[in-house]
């Protein structure tokens, strides 16, 4: 039977010619002659997931019903990372929210953690139930308790009352993790998903910084009840696009273009000139296919998939429930897995603890900022933009690269997932560097050292934009069939970080210092970053030795 001991016995040449599952064919490479007459090579993309012939296939939907789901999608993530950050800022502003005692503040930022904690871990019946009831269903369903909770947390009259909300405010925040990054991965195509997740990730990236930024202006001018009637109006805004723009993505008729996968000579591109490039004599170029139903059979036996049909809500799924739910621990036996899972953790665990901690030691001595405290995370928001930057241009280009130079090279032009992973190495020894020069600024005050503290802040929000655009990549083509129950653990232990080093790290700074536990978050975030090579070398190796446990039809 195919396990470790076969995969690891291979030779290089057998692994190159293996076909797991998540080594796709994206390139195909045939000789056309140039207007002189010589022989040039043109490079053709290859759709995976080959679509089928029906129009309520997602893969099918033309590219602005695509954009608007994605743009929903990333909304919602902003909004929820909004709504967890917010009350970070405004901390200073609530040790008198609750009279006649004060409230302290390693009380208050368990506001903080509880939430952040709800937020990943109650995904673990999220997900399954959107493998049931589909994503249309639970995404609803979930923006309508989060809209509801924060009306809940701007009204609450107790500190008791006020955390109870956060818990069920960070239950209804939960889809947007889990949820959302597998409907973006069901409506593009391979060679598209790295640009869309990129896209994902800054407004997930970005929601935690504006949310911190802004909570104290708020809070200053209006009153921290404020910032919750402001997560009531983002939460209600999105509720309402996504009941008029997400429709339903859980299609499971098609299968995945697997090892058999071949260029299908019946599918031809329509509606856009730009779906093959002319190869120039001096350089070849990958070309790109924008939209491109797959025309090879009649769909005249499909039903067309109109406005009206596209708000339809609820399909059900109902075989092997207790699979569904035992599903996400059960990925914890695939590597890639605990690769992201352990990076993503550690990059987000670090964000929410600045973004907790980082208002706290600008609004008093020395610095003094008051009001202006969550302008400490503006640095954060550069990294962010800079980040998404190298992470749109690169992510897509490292992968159809790979599989371009397979086809030219005499192979067969298929892409590995693992080859988008290098692309992460450099933008992790960034944000592990970020971490300790946020620890050391912040263990030296005064003067201009405000500064390290936004700049390392900056670095570690660079390396936050990787994760989600790569890994979350790797692990939509590496375990396409279980990938919404690997996000599921990825954001459980995610939230146990999170919690974990917001919950204690209050009182850690307050007994020795900043330097301490960002010194040891930052050790800790580089081990998991070195991670990335093994997997990077071995990656196809693990496919092999666990490919037996994926199911072969997307049908999450």
């Amino acid at each position: 039977m195919v396990g470790y001991k076969y995969a690891f016995s291979l030779s290089k040449e057998e692994v190159k010619e293996a076909l797991p599952p998540g080594t796709d064919k994206l390139v195909d490479h045939a000789l056309e002659r140039t207007k002189s007459g010589r022989e040039a090579g043109e490079d053709r993309i290859v759709l995976v997931p080959r679509p089928s012939a029906d129009p309520a296939d997602p893969l099918n939907w033309p590219l602005w019903r695509k954009f608007a789901i994605l743009a929903c999608m990333s909304l919602y993530s902003f909004t929820i990372n909004f709504a967890s950050a917010s009350l970070s800022s405004a901390i200073p502003f609530m040790i008198m929210a609750f009279p006649p005692k004060p409230t302290s503040v390693s009380n208050l930022t368990h506001l903080l953690s509880v939430n952040v904690l709800m937020q990943g871990a109650s995904n673990l019946w999220w997900v399954p139930l959107a493998n049931i009831f589909g994503r249309r269903t639970v995404n609803l369903t979930a923006l309508l308790m989060f809209t509801l909770c924060s009306v809940w947390c701007a009204e609450a009259k107790t500190f008791t009352s006020l955390l109870v909300a956060r818990i069920f405010q960070g239950i209804g925040m939960a889809p947007a993790d889990c949820v959302a990054p597998d409907v973006v991965g069901e409506v593009f195509f391979i060679h598209q998903r790295g640009r869309a997740m990129a896209i994902y990730t800054v407004f997930l990236s970005l929601g935690s910084l504006v949310g911190a930024l802004t909570g104290s202006y708020i809070a200053a001018t209006r009153g921290w009840r404020w910032t919750q009637w402001v997560n009531t109006i983002l939460a209600g805004s999105v509720l309402i696009l996504c009941f008029f723009f997400q429709p339903e993505t859980l299609y499971g008729k098609r299968q995945e273009a697997s090892k058999h996968s071949t260029t299908r000579k019946t599918a031809r591109p329509v509606e856009s000139p730009s779906t093959s490039l002319t190869v120039d004599e001096k350089d070849h170029q990958v070309s790109r296919v924008e939209e491109a139903p797959y025309v090879g059979e009649s769909s005249t036996s499909y039903a067309p998939f109109t406005f009206k049909r596209s708000l339809r809500i609820g399909v059900y799924r109902g075989n092997n429930i207790v699979g569904k739910f035992l599903g996400p621990v059960l990925t914890l036996r695939y590597p890639g897995t605990w690769l992201v899972m352990l990076q993503y953790g550690g990059l987000v665990g670090g964000i929410v603890t600045i973004s907790a901690i980082g208002p706290q030691l600008v609004a008093g001595p020395p610095y003094l900022w008051g009001q202006n405290a969550g302008a400490i995370d503006s640095g954060g928001i550069i990294g962010t933009v800079l980040g998404a930057i190298y992470a749109y241009f690169v992510t897509d280009w490292s992968i159809k690269r790979q599989a371009a130079r397979d086809a030219r090279g005499g192979g067969r032009g298929y892409a590995e997932p693992e080859s988008r992973l290098l692309t992460m190495i450099p933008s992790l020894f960034v944000a592990t560097t970020g971490l300790w020069v946020f620890g050391f600024s912040a263990q030296y005050p005064g003067g201009k050292n405000w500064v390290g503290l936004q700049f390392g802040l900056g670095m570690l929000a660079f390396g936050l934009m990787q994760v989600p655009s790569v890994g979350f990549n790797y692990i939509i083509e590496a375990y396409n069939a279980v990938s919404g129950d690997c996000f599921v653990m990825i954001t459980t232990l995610r939230a146990i970080i999170s919690f974990a080093w917001t919950f204690f790290v209050s009182s850690w700074i307050q007994d020795r210092g900043p330097a301490e536990p960002f010194g040891i978050f930052g050790m800790l975030l580089g081990i998991f970053s070195l991670l990335t090579v093994p997997m990077w070398y071995y990656g196809k190796r693990t496919r092999i030795a666990t490919a037996k446990w994926l199911p072969a039809e997307v049908d999450h």
